[in-house]
């Protein structure tokens, strides 16, 4: 371990809004960027000296840094490399928490490896993916994952979290809901094997249809993925302002059968969609609620709005702060609740804010 007097010095007064895909937020009162898991290891020694808050920062897709900033150090995960082991029919793939996931995505596939094409696309870097667990078109990464390699700022020391140690849940882990802040993902290994994609999801075998393609590789799958994100603005681009967000602002909420009948009842044409869970639950689209309760695509509120391609992304329409996107977060989840008594709960991290109102009742309910 790196002591915090040699080696460890980090900048004063880094504005936090560049780092991140919503382009939102003041600045780290001290930052720092970890190239390694001494690095790590050293930054939590340098807090613990000072009293200062640690605030870990990935690829900056998944959170929402209040204005004024963070009061403490931020450190930004820059661990990198890309490891692959045979382990019988399995290929263990452990990649360093920087490295940007759209790339961990592209290298598995041409691999050959099945397991997290469809979850091609997603900006930000891999250390994120166990936190959140990270999912989208019929895959999530807790599906794959065999271990987590973290940093335990309770006992500065590196440990190894299973899969089962890890508690993954849809869109949630113990990183996130039991031990928030505790962990500092360092590594994360995936087992996968060789085999056909995963094309299960409504939206990719459309897709699959329409090319017809009667025989998909991870390749197709893949470009499928990134075809549909892209029509929805889930694809960081420079270029489109739409893409200017955290990407899926709130969670689909799973409910019962006999909820979802009653959505039903009170949709205009009693139809609700859905997506029946192997357990009986069924994911309803968090996009169809916001829609039903009045946010279309491209709705406005100042400087901030929802996506014109898709009502499930808040973006930055230029200028936003971090309270016009709470503002609005907050109105929507207000209007959902009274259109259809489901609350909706927030993907995002949110980062400086303390003990805010708003922030607090955002976090509330489990739809």
């Amino acid at each position: 371990m790196l002591s915090p007097d040699r080696g460890f010095v980090p900048s004063t007064s880094v504005s936090l809004a560049p780092l991140t895909t919503l382009g939102i937020g003041g600045p780290a009162r001290w930052f720092a960027r970890a190239e390694t898991m001494e690095d790590v290891a050293a930054a939590q020694a340098w807090c613990a000296v000072r009293g200062a808050e640690l605030f870990v920062l990935g690829g900056g897709s998944n959170v929402v840094i209040a204005d004024r900033g963070i009061d403490g150090l931020v450190q930004q995960i820059g661990i990198s490399g890309i490891a692959f082991t045979r382990r019988g029919a399995d290929t263990l793939v452990t990649v360093g928490a920087g490295e940007p996931w759209d790339g961990v995505v592209a290298a598995v596939v041409d691999r050959g490896l099945a397991g997290l094409e469809c979850l091609s696309g997603i900006p930000g870097s891999t250390g994120g993916t166990p936190v959140q667990n990270v999912g989208a078109y019929g895959q999530e990464v807790g599906d794959s994952i065999e271990q987590v390699t973290v940093f335990d700022r309770t006992t500065n020391a590196m440990a190894s979290l299973s899969n089962a140690e890890c508690r993954f849940a849809y869109r949630m882990s113990r990183f996130k809901r039991e031990d928030p802040g505790r962990y500092v993902v360092c590594d994360v290994a995936f087992a996968l094997r060789t085999g056909p994609p995963s094309i299960s999801y409504p939206d990719v075998i459309k897709y699959v249809e329409r090319q017809a393609i009667a025989r998909p590789t991870l390749a197709d799958a893949r470009r499928a993925v990134l075809d549909i994100r892209r029509r929805k603005g889930m694809v960081l681009d420079p270029a489109d302002p739409d893409t200017r967000s955290v990407g899926s602002f709130f969670m689909n909420p799973v409910v019962s059968a006999e909820r979802r009948a009653e959505l039903a009842a009170a949709a205009p044409d009693g139809h609700t969609p859905g997506f029946v869970l192997p357990d009986g639950g069924v994911k309803i689209p968090a996009a169809w609620l916001i829609e039903q309760a009045g946010f279309a695509k491209g709705f406005t509120a100042g400087r901030a709005g929802l996506s014109s391609k898709h009502p499930l992304a808040i973006v930055n329409r230029g200028g936003a702060t971090a309270r016009d996107v709470i503002a609005l977060a907050v109105r929507i989840k207000q209007q959902v609740l009274d259109r259809f008594g489901v609350a909706l709960r927030p993907e995002p991290v949110f980062a400086g804010f303390g003990e805010d109102t708003d922030v607090q009742y955002l976090q509330q309910g489990n739809g």
